[in-house]
């Protein structure tokens, strides 16, 4: 892979808007390659006879993969090419996720989906935002806002498409298609996506061809006080996300006796849809706001944790599914307005050199303990009866997001404003 050299000529001025145009479809696709396995989980369950505890097991062992392996990326995403990290990334989860598909038990679901698919998806995230922020200054959170919005649109969409591709066709033919249209967008990044040329990054030439060892990066970055307390917040977000992404649809089912389509197209459809309408709320209203107010983007992401734990806990106790449908749409509506400055907001905060890694680093913080929750799930699931069990854990896990928002409130009375880069 080329180390990260500028290309030689500067992109047009519209060439921002067509990298997170690109970017936008594979994101589309991180997300909706992961999300499928939940949607059609009854399906896999049934087939391969899997218990709740086993389903756990491979949710918790793909995001300890993506813990692990994302300072990787993260750290070669401030080194080598941003364009060829994404591309080579794409293609290698689009291929396990065909794969998947193969996989007639336990094992091949953490070889192929847990392991390779976790494995390859784990580069994306720190090279992607990071190439975002130094094409997008003035509108960065929009642009982010936008990125981010593909994974609730990747998700909606799969929902509905995967669980009716399962029905037709049966749920290993669901891998198939999205696995294969990830390597056809793969060829189209290899000629269309472009690093930064002269003038289009605020990283000097001197600081690219000396970058920081690792370690000495995240020495740097662990003296940062709002880091460490947005990292918090971060990885509240997380695993409260990989529970309903994993558990939601199963969760819905067999609670209320609908079926899969409407349990897992409905579940990701309202959720989602509410999150894109506030990440890009959130979003524009944050650039709008932030040069004249720079506490702002954490005002509102602090206010939108401590508004969704109410409805997090009310996920696992609602006995209506209409009222049910309206506590998801509205925590996805408070999620989005959080997740419309995950990145932006840290941005403020850390050197443009630092971008990749420090994304890297939050995610792999972020899904150690977020990977966990899966498996807690699962193993309430068995214990006490799939309905019952992953009920009581879903109202549990609003504890989450009220310490995430204990942390956030910390970061911006006491550290934030010390930390901020002027000049962000």
């Amino acid at each position: 892979m080329p180390p990260a050299s500028p290309d030689p000529k500067p992109r047009p001025i519209h060439y921002r808007w067509e990298l997170l145009l690109l970017l936008f479809f594979t994101y589309f696709l991180h997300q909706a390659d992961r999300a499928i396995f939940g949607i059609v989980l009854p399906s896999i369950k049934s087939d391969l006879k899997l218990t709740d505890t086993e389903i756990g097991v491979s949710g918790t062992v793909l995001f300890l993969v993506l813990a692990i392996m994302v300072p990787v990326g993260g750290v070669l995403g401030d080194r080598l090419s941003k364009k060829w990290i994404i591309t080579g990334s794409l293609i290698f989860w689009s291929i396990s996720t065909m794969l998947t598909g193969i996989s007639r038990g336990l094992g091949g679901l953490i070889a192929f989906r847990s392991v390779a698919t976790g494995g390859g998806e784990s580069f994306y995230g720190p090279a992607s935002t990071a190439l975002i922020a130094a094409f997008h200054k003035k509108t960065r959170a929009l642009a982010l806002s936008l990125h981010q919005s593909s994974l609730y649109i990747g998700i909606m969409v799969s929902g509905f498409l995967a669980a009716w591709v399962s029905q037709q066709f049966g749920w290993r033919a669901t891998f198939y298609i999205f696995g294969g249209a990830g390597i056809l967008l793969g060829g189209v990044l290899m000629f269309r996506l472009r690093d930064p040329g002269p003038g289009e990054t605020e990283i000097s030439a001197q600081e690219s061809a000396k970058p920081l060892p690792p370690l000495e990066a995240v020495k740097t970055l662990a003296r940062i006080p709002t880091v460490l307390l947005l990292t918090a917040g971060f990885t509240a977000i997380v695993f409260v996300n990989n529970a309903y992404l994993v558990w939601a649809p199963l969760f819905i089912g067999a609670k209320f006796g609908v079926s899969e389509i409407t349990a897992g197209g409905f579940s990701m459809l309202y959720h989602h849809l509410a999150a894109l309408v506030g990440v890009l709320i959130g979003g524009a209203v944050a650039d709008a706001v932030v040069p004249r107010r720079p506490r702002f983007r954490l005002q509102l992401q602090a206010t939108a944790m401590l508004c969704g734990v109410p409805l997090i806990f009310l996920i696992g106790r609602v006995n209506s599914l209409a009222a049910l449908w309206i506590v998801i749409a509205l925590f996805g509506f408070v999620r989005g307005l959080y997740e419309s400055n995950t990145h932006a907001a840290i941005f403020d905060v850390v050197p443009p050199r630092l971008r990749s890694t420090v994304v890297g680093l939050m995610i792999m913080c972020a899904f150690l303990i977020g990977s966990l929750s899966p498996l807690l799930l699962g193993m309430l699931g068995d214990r006490y009866g799939t309905a019952a069990g992953l009920g009581a854990g879903f109202s549990g896990l609003s504890l989450a997001w009220l310490i995430g928002g204990l942390c956030l409130i910390t970061a911006l009375v006491f550290t934030y404003t010390r930390d901020r880069l002027k000049d962000n």
